[in-house]
């Protein structure tokens, strides 16, 4: 009896030592696996944090809108550096911008665009200089889910008919612009013909401010759009004469600028107010015969008054031999920040899905002020100016003086999309 108890009793013990050291085993296994799977993980995160952040921007760095594309690019490298205190990274991770020059031509754009997706493996597209090039490429930014920042094409259709979840857009669109332009010339009764570029960005600005217009009392009284390489009037400008508005509101980008013609054929003498934005320094030159005019500015450099707006002048005239940033410099600047300041609240992360819930509703300072995304359709909100074209002694051509600043809520464009 003894003796068998002995044996069961030997049994038992190796039965249990065997499962002790089994227990040791996959205690030893499992932890040998966790650590394996952390040292994964941290090496992991580390190879994301030392990834750089590439930005794809497009711009018309040759051709008609070089002027633009190379105010944009100015501003950009500024925004850039402002935004990150001059590091150049966000988060940990170095920004890498790569350009590509549209030439203007959708075609062009769209080649650029895949180039910079799929040969650059960007994370995200800035760009264009051209409603049409912008146009034609933003279907690819829903296709590779990536956030593209719109700067500074402006047509309606983009946050509007084209709008997808992932563009948001800094620049101003065609209504904001409306709004501020009908704002300085309509009313009950007064006759207005418009001029514009025969394409999407004419076509959509007309239509903006005809609505605003319209909305305010006057009448549209002709509808004039024009080859935008042509530069011959003369005949548009004719059939403005003849149908006698009181205002004629233009509605024009480009180097190839109609005033000169107005002033050869005499509008303002036959009775026929100009009107119009305010453009760029190089075209602002050409508006001598305009002085008195009032209508509206998207930005001078004289024109905001704050903190950001003064580091952009005086660092631009800086890096550019004295010259003073101009009309598209405070967009590229903008669309800079804007990047940087999503990154900042994603944690670095660029991935599109989860940086359109930051971006929407997101407020950022530039160098026109606050600006905010509007949730339903990604359009900033932004200032615009009333001005009046005026000779001042310190420039040596006709500014846009300032006669009200139109805040955001004043501007703010109806909801398109």
């Amino acid at each position: 009896m003894k003796k068998r108890l002995w044996l069961i009793f030997a049994v038992l013990s190796i039965f249990l030592l065997v499962a002790c050291n089994s227990d040791s085993t996959d205690s030893d296994d499992s932890s040998t696996t966790n650590s394996a799977e952390q040292g994964e993980s941290g090496t992991t995160e580390t190879a994301a944090s030392s990834t750089p952040i590439k930005v794809g921007v497009l711009a018309s760095l040759t051709g008609a809108l070089e002027s633009y594309g190379k105010q944009t690019k100015n501003g950009f490298e500024l925004g850039l550096e402002y935004a990150t205190d001059g590091t150049m990274e966000v988060e940990g991770r170095k920004i890498e911008v790569v350009w590509e020059d549209t030439e203007t031509k959708p075609e062009v754009a769209v080649q650029k665009a895949t180039k910079l997706l799929e040969d650059d493996a960007v994370d995200f597209l800035v760009g264009s200089s051209s409603s049409g090039d912008t146009l034609a490429v933003l279907p690819l930014a829903e296709e590779y889910e990536k956030i593209m920042i719109v700067e500074p094409a402006v047509a309606d259709s983009i946050t509007g008919s084209e709008f997808n979840p992932y563009i948001f857009r800094t620049a101003r669109n065609s209504s904001q612009d409306a709004y501020a332009a009908a704002a300085a010339i309509a009313g009950e009764g007064v006759k207005i013909a418009t001029f514009a570029p025969d394409y999407s960005f004419g076509w959509d600005g007309v239509s903006a401010f005809k609505a605003a217009a319209e909305g305010l009392g006057a009448e549209i009284v002709l509808e004039e759009y024009a080859d935008p390489a042509a530069t011959d009037f003369t005949s548009n400008l004719q059939k403005i004469i003849d149908a006698k508005p009181d205002f004629l509101f233009v509605v024009w980008a480009g180097a190839n600028s109609p005033w000169n013609q107005i002033a050869d054929l005499k509008l303002q003498e036959k009775g026929i107010k100009i009107s119009t934005g305010a453009p760029d320094i190089i075209a602002l030159q050409f508006m001598e015969p305009l002085v008195g005019m009032e209508g509206f500015s998207v930005y001078h450099h004289t024109l905001p008054k704050n903190e950001v707006n003064d580091w952009l002048v005086e660092e631009h005239k800086a890096r550019f031999n004295g010259e003073v940033p101009d009309l598209f410099t405070p967009g590229g600047f903008t669309a800079a920040v804007a990047i940087v300041e999503a990154l900042k609240k994603s944690g670095g992360d660029a991935d599109g899905n989860t940086l359109i819930p930051l971006l929407e509703g997101m407020s950022f300072e530039t160098p026109k002020g606050t600006m905010t995304f509007r949730e339903e359709d990604h359009q900033a909100l932004q200032a615009m100016y009333a001005i009046r074209l005026e000779k001042v002694a310190e420039f040596d051509y006709p500014v846009p003086v300032l006669l009200r600043e139109l805040l955001p809520e004043e501007t703010e464009p109806p909801i398109l999309n």
